[in-house]
Parts: structure tokens; sequence; C-alpha cells
């Protein structure tokens, strides 16, 4: 399983290339604040949702510490995806916070 630590993301962010992060949290828990443009998908969901995905992107995995984002990430690896474990979690997280939009 690839992994790269919040450091490098935010490197990555702060340099304005784009990256593909999904994070994995709860409801409640992203209402605490996510990495901007990062797509919410609960882990529950995420085997349902995987037509939204595309095969020909990559993509950095987030969740609180990084346990979650570690099971997505294999989940992911072994439905065709190129995922990335971003270890540590949001609890790592030192870069800017957004907040999505949990209308609906």
């Amino acid at each position: 399983m690839k992994q790269i630590t919040s450091i490098e993301v935010e490197k990555i962010l702060r340099n304005n290339e784009t990256l593909n992060i999904i994070d994995v949290r709860e409801v409640d828990e992203i209402r605490t604040g996510i990495i901007p443009n990062a797509i919410h998908i609960p882990l529950g969901l995420l085997e349902f949702r995987l037509h939204e995905l595309d095969k020909s992107k990559e993509y950095i995995i987030v969740c609180r510490s990084g346990n979650r984002s570690g099971l997505a990430t294999r989940f992911l690896e072994g439905q065709g995806f190129r995922a990335i474990n971003m270890i540590g979690g949001m609890l790592s997280w030192k870069g800017e916070i957004g907040y999505h939009d949990l209308v609906g």
C-alpha cells in the first residue's frame, strides 16, 4: 500500500498541483473541517459510490488518524483503483481547512 504524509500533501497543494482527495470520515467528523476540494465519501458508502470514481486518476485517501483510510486504500486497490493512504490523517493535518457543504 502506497502512503503519503500530510506534509507532502500540503506541499503539493501549495504548489497549486491538482490532487484527488477522498475523505472517508463520517458526517459528524467532517463538520470539524475538511481539506479543501476533497470529496467526502464515508467509508461505509465507498463500495456503493465506486461509479463516481475514475480508474485513470490517483486518489489520496484521508480519515481522522490513517486507519480507516488504510482500509479504504486497500479496498480501492483491490477494485483496480490507484490509491494512496495519507498516514496520520486529519490529526496530522496542519494545512488549510475548508468546510464541506453538508446539505442534502
